[in-house]
């Protein structure tokens, strides 16, 4: 068995448990001690970040050769044409390579959260919302493909990791769950990434289930 940990990433929070900046970090939001990051998620985006215990766990949402898909609710400027969305799907030239095929829609604006500082305004600019699945996780590959379109993104919430979702959890809320895998794969030590391992902080922000007033529920 193997112990999971869904967070709602808020925006600008580093996906690691330190910063020699004095950044905010995952550690403000989750206190169970030997649990690391499976992937990463931009500071400059919001969304679902999955935290294990177990090797194993680790590798297969993480590593590139499963091919996990991610699903992310993108806003950005202006409105994408049919041929945009087209072309996001079949796949788009990068500076690192052509990018997979991917699942593309546009959406009506979803009900999440305001964010904190929020979108800046322009009333000449409209914007829209599209729905967006990878199987890949290049480098800041939402933003760059986006923009590459010509539609550069303003804000980028993940909501899907493979059978995992965001669903009921407002900005900084976590929930745990057990995960039962086959009994011959064997644990190991996950991998801190780029962070080493230090206590986590106790302390935790709380915020709001998307369209939620009030206090969130624990």
């Amino acid at each position: 068995m193997a112990r999971l940990i869904l967070l709602n990433k808020p925006f600008q929070v580093m996906c690691q448990f330190t910063d020699d900046q004095g950044r905010a970090t995952l550690a403000d939001y989750v206190d169970s001690p030997n649990v690391y990051p499976a992937g990463r998620l931009d500071y400059d985006s919001e969304g679902l970040v999955l935290l294990t215990d177990h090797g194993q766990l680790q590798h297969r949402i993480a590593s590139p050769r499963n091919k996990m898909p991610k699903t992310y609710w993108v806003q950005v400027e202006g409105e994408p044409s049919a041929e945009a969305l087209e072309q996001l799907a079949q796949g788009v030239h990068l500076k690192d390579g052509l990018t997979r095929p991917a699942k593309v829609s546009a959406i009506a604006s979803p009900d999440v959260w305001p964010r904190t500082p929020p979108i800046r305004d322009r009333a000449q600019q409209p914007t829209s919302w599209l729905e967006l699945t990878l199987t890949e996780g290049r480098n800041r590959q939402v933003r760059r493909m986006t923009a590459a379109v010509g539609h550069p993104t303003l804000r980028l919430i993940r909501v899907r990791i493979g059978e995992w979702s965001l669903e009921g959890l407002g900005p900084g809320q976590a929930s745990s769950q057990v995960v039962h895998l086959p009994q011959s794969t064997p644990n190991r030590r996950p991998s801190p990434a780029d962070s080493r391992r230090y206590p986590l902080g106790q302390k935790r922000h709380q915020g709001r289930k998307p369209g939620q007033k009030g206090n969130p529920q624990s």
